[in-house]
């Protein structure tokens, strides 16, 4: 059976208007204790009025002691709950199911009046046992405040990527070594999850590469997203360290993550959600119908046009307008330099 980018879609936990996904993008606009800003509610009702079938948001810290950037949305805290429920209710008002990214930036050690960076190696199991609590906490949080599911990020060299990476991760207890040992934070939490959480959708971002000497390589990544598959996810996002490959045009060099995702959606029953360069109607199409592959995440896209996906359901137009400038990187928001707004 053919698939369209607009048919309806429903999985575990989760139903969806169209197989669109708002991947998690980087806004870096939450006040210091995580609560959401008024910006950050505009930036969100107008992404769900532009047709998206979900919407997973920005990085948001498990920990009130995660000082990688600033800026970050947090779950960190039960007196957070009330911020976010306004705006998963604003989301939903729409129509619209949203997904909050749970991620840390790094382990943080109180040291006196201050904190330290721990990388994975140097970590008691206390401490990791207590970073995977954090991140059940932030889930039964997240819950409460009316999210239809969470993403585990696995991606991008933040804490769990480096955790499960055999160049970062070199212990020899039950939490390193083999790729089974790495994974086991990340399938404990998404257990745990589970059975805390039932009625929760659960979802990961994985790294399909570190790009890195002595990182994951495909193979790795592969062997890692089965074993997390495995655990329980209701579906799996494919990305790759280092983001946003400038330069990206229709026809010429888009969906770059393909192959990996089209491997692991043949290797496994978990819908696999491909983000990653993709900016013609024709070209996810054809990804979703050449392959297992079952949603099509876009992040730069929707900066610039976030109505493309009504442009794109109405045949205003089948190609997305950025041209991958990457220029949104430093602005502030992160919003498209060619917005007149």
């Amino acid at each position: 059976m053919m698939k369209h980018l607009f048919d309806n879609i429903t999985l575990k936990n989760l139903k969806a208007n169209n197989r669109l996904v708002r991947s998690a993008t980087w806004e870096g606009i939450a006040n210091r204790d995580g609560s959401v800003t008024e910006e950050a509610y505009s930036i969100y009702d107008e992404i769900a009025k532009g047709g998206v079938g979900l919407i997973i948001t920005g990085f948001t810290s498990v920990s009130a002691n995660d000082y990688y950037f600033g800026g970050m949305m947090r779950l960190s805290d039960d007196a957070l709950i009330p911020q976010y429920k306004k705006l998963t209710d604003i989301i939903h008002a729409q129509g619209v199911p949203v997904i909050t990214q749970l991620a840390l930036g790094a382990y943080y050690r109180p040291v006196g009046n201050s904190f330290e960076q721990v990388e994975p190696d140097d970590m008691t199991t206390e401490e990791i046992h207590a970073v995977r609590d954090q991140f059940i906490a932030a889930a039964l949080r997240a819950e409460k405040a009316g999210f239809d599911g969470v993403q585990i990020h696995v991606a991008h060299f933040f804490f769990l990527s480096r955790f499960v990476s055999p160049l970062v991760n070199h212990r020899t207890d039950e939490y390193g070594g083999s790729t089974e040992n790495r994974t086991r934070l990340v399938t404990e939490i998404i257990k745990a999850i589970r059975e805390k959480a039932p009625a929760l959708h659960i979802t990961a971002k994985i790294n399909s590469n570190d790009f890195m000497a002595g990182g994951l390589d495909a193979a790795q990544s592969l062997d890692m997203s089965l074993h997390l598959c495995q655990a329980g996810l209701d579906s799996i996002e494919v990305s790759g360290n280092g983001t946003s490959v400038p330069g990206i045009r229709a026809h010429q060099n888009e969906a770059y993550f393909a192959p990996f995702a089209a491997k692991l959606a043949e290797a496994t029953d978990v819908p696999v959600i491909l983000v990653g360069g993709l900016r013609s109607l024709d070209t996810m199409e054809e990804v979703l119908n050449q392959t297992k592959i079952e949603m099509i995440a876009l992040s730069r896209p929707l900066l610039r046009e976030p109505d493309l996906p009504n442009k794109l359901k109405s045949g205003e137009t089948t190609v997305a307008a950025c041209i991958s400038c990457n220029a949104c990187y430093s602005s502030p928001s992160h919003k498209c330099i060619f917005r007149k707004d």
